[in-house]
């Protein structure tokens, strides 16, 4: 049996805006993400459209963000439109080197303007019969809404992902408190990679100064090989969040 190597990583971009919103950097996450090169990267708050800043912001990319972010690197995406209002919208995407076989958006979003998204996807290795599901997760800020929005994951996971196929589920939890444990270990039976390498949920936010355990990778089928925040230069001048790149072995 051979084994394959992933690498993915998973960012709240904050629209390509740095910490309040000062500069447009957009440009230099893009760079900073192709150094990673990772296989598969998991984008919260990523920008659709903005027809007033497309116009008045400098250097704004004439694609739409995650096509922009792509470019000739992950050459397969997913965009979720969930937050929408009079200027444009923004929402979840997935860019993947490999494959989707089917992709779809649950928008779980209370209200109309909040970016509250699962967007699964289902990818095919190169090579390989082996499929793996990936969902990318932006949850709300409240107790209540996040247990509702975990409670539509579960069922979305038990319907959609068959026990004997590798899952990862990342992104921006907003779970502090660390509240989803007990949703995502106990009834899905996946478990939190940063903290099962290093015993304890990686502080990613805010970047300058990270305190907060907001953003996750968790994983069923899969073998861990490891997994860092990257809070280093130039990640900290970036988004008001700090990005977790984690590898799997994949048998």
């Amino acid at each position: 049996m051979t084994e394959k190597t992933i690498k993915i990583l998973t960012y709240n971009i904050h629209k390509g805006f740095s910490v309040g919103n000062r500069r447009f950097i957009l440009h230099d996450i893009k760079a900073a993400l192709r150094k990673i090169d990772a296989d598969i990267v998991f984008l919260q708050e990523i920008q659709g459209e903005h027809l007033i800043k497309q116009k008045k912001v400098e250097n704004w990319p004439d694609d739409n963000q995650f096509e922009f972010l792509a470019d000739q690197i992950w050459q397969h995406h997913a965009y979720g439109k969930n937050a929408i209002y009079k200027q444009g919208h923004h929402g979840n995407a997935i860019l993947s080197k490999y494959p989707f076989i089917e992709w779809e958006n649950i928008n779980v979003s209370p209200i109309r303007s909040a970016s509250r998204s699962l967007l699964h996807g289902t990818i095919q290795l190169p090579d390989s019969s082996q499929k793996i599901h990936v969902i990318c997760v932006h949850l709300g800020l409240f107790d209540v809404e996040r247990e509702k929005q975990l409670s539509v994951l579960s069922q979305r996971i038990n319907s959609h992902v068959p026990r004997n196929e590798p899952l990862i589920i990342a992104g921006d939890f907003n779970d502090w408190m660390g509240r989803a444990e007990k949703h995502l270990n106990m009834d899905l039976g996946v478990f939190e990679v940063f903290k099962s390498t290093t015993g304890h949920h990686a502080r990613s936010f805010p970047s300058w100064m990270p305190a907060l355990t907001m953003d996750r990778i968790y994983c069923r089928g899969l073998e861990p090989i490891q997994c860092q925040r990257l809070h280093k230069a130039p990640w900290r001048k970036l988004s008001d969040h700090t990005p977790l790149l984690a590898s799997f072995s994949i048998k």
